[in-house]
């Protein structure tokens, strides 16, 4: 009887769930490293923006990371020296000490005279700006054996280009307000509103392309009362966009008997087409321009790429638009610096968590190694070239980054 029940109670015991293999988080040490993060004072042309607000730099400064900035940096985003010195920064005066900084944090691609800085091993992060990019300049950069990072080829865990994302949105929806800006009669354009009131025709507003820019500039537009037509060549695109926006509006393949009688009575026509490998997918000729109510105003986005009409010219903050044809074009590339503040304050929410991943992770080697989706953004990785796209633009040998990530000890 005694050996049943010791038998009975066993079976229950080797049942019990309490002795069940459970499965438990395997604890993983941290390796936080602290970043020595430089931020220069952008020497380009017409460069406004900063990439770290006075708040980042707090909250990373809080963190552990030493954050140098260069006197002036923030000046034209209207950030001044002691708010970035009260968040933790330290101010120093002259270019070549920022540079000894690890990462080098700018928004425009550093100067030639400012690639002399760098020195081997350091990170820069910065645009690289594609259109203007030569064979010399790359050379330069890969000679000086640093890592590069574009953050214009930035993707986030969703695929999507972050920083891009943020700067079309920025130019979409500051183009409705050049637009109505230089339609009224005190810059002598049309004397019209951009929209509509009732009783009165609405403007007419036309968009070529259906990216981000395209969908935040008709977004403005139709808030106005505007009438809006979009033209692109990818259906899915102005699929897209309709669905964004929530309503139906005007949209049409870049089909050109179409568009140039759109145009032609346009007062307002947004230049937003993405490049294809270089070549836009449309180019306005010249003879459809002239073609144009007088005072119309023609907004080149994609200035900084060749242009979608082939009466566009260069033109920069300072001097902004100029006439042909009696129709004021307005060609300034980087139209996000003109509202440099929210644009530095979009790209701070961006730069502040890679920089906290980066520590996380213990360095920008070991990111790189335990996340795929920054390495879209690195174009040189130890003084090599890793961007396929670029070499085969000049014609240069280049090295899988994944395979030098693989093999980086």
């Amino acid at each position: 009887m005694p050996d049943k029940f010791a038998a009975v109670n066993l079976g229950k015991l080797a049942t019990s769930p309490a002795l069940y293999p459970k499965e438990s988080m395997l604890a993983v040490e941290e390796q936080r490293r602290s970043l020595f993060i430089g931020i220069p004072k952008e020497s380009s042309f017409q460069e406004n923006r900063v990439g770290l607000t006075p708040d980042a730099v707090k909250q990373l400064t809080d963190q552990g990371h030493r954050i140098w900035v260069e006197s002036g940096a923030g000046s034209p985003s209207k950030y001044s020296d002691h708010e970035f010195s009260e968040a933790g920064a330290r101010i120093v005066y002259s270019t070549d000490e920022v540079y000894e900084a690890d990462i080098i944090l700018k928004i425009a691609p550093p100067t030639y005279d400012e690639v002399d800085y760098l020195r081997p091993n350091q990170t820069l992060i910065s645009a690289l700006h594609f259109g203007n990019l030569t064979s010399d300049y790359i050379n330069a950069l890969l000679r000086k054996k640093i890592n590069a990072i574009s953050f214009e080829l930035l993707r986030d865990r969703s695929e999507a280009k972050p920083v891009v994302r943020a700067m079309s949105e920025i130019a979409g929806s500051t183009v409705m307000l050049i637009a109505a800006e230089y339609l009224s009669s005190s810059n002598d354009g049309k004397g019209i509103i951009l929209g509509g009131i009732t009783g009165v025709p609405p403007s007419k507003v036309v968009i070529l392309g259906a990216g981000t820019v395209a969908e935040y500039a008709a977004r403005a537009a139709l808030g106005l009362g505007a009438e809006v037509k979009v033209f692109d060549n990818h259906i899915y695109k102005l699929r897209r966009l309709k669905h964004n926006i929530g309503a139906q509006l005007f949209t049409s393949t870049l089909d050109r008997t179409v568009l140039y009688k759109e145009i032609r009575q346009a007062d307002v026509v947004i230049g937003a087409l993405v490049s294809d490998e270089g070549r836009m997918a449309c180019m306005v000729e010249e003879g459809i321009v002239s073609q144009m109510e007088p005072g119309s105003i023609i907004i080149d986005v994609c200035i900084d790429q060749g242009g979608c009409f082939e009466t566009s010219e260069l033109t920069s903050h300072s001097r902004p638009i100029y006439r042909k044809y009696d129709i004021i074009h307005y060609c300034v590339p980087n139209i996000a610096s003109r509202v440099p503040r929210t644009a530095t304050n979009a790209l701070s929410n961006i730069f502040t968590p890679i920089f906290t991943d980066i520590s996380k992770y213990g360095g920008i080697n070991e990111a790189l190694f335990m996340n795929d989706h920054y390495r879209s953004g690195v174009y040189i990785y130890k003084g090599s070239l890793t961007n396929a796209s670029i070499a085969k633009k000049f014609g240069m040998r280049y090295k899988e980054l994944g395979l030098m990530i693989a093999v980086r000890n």
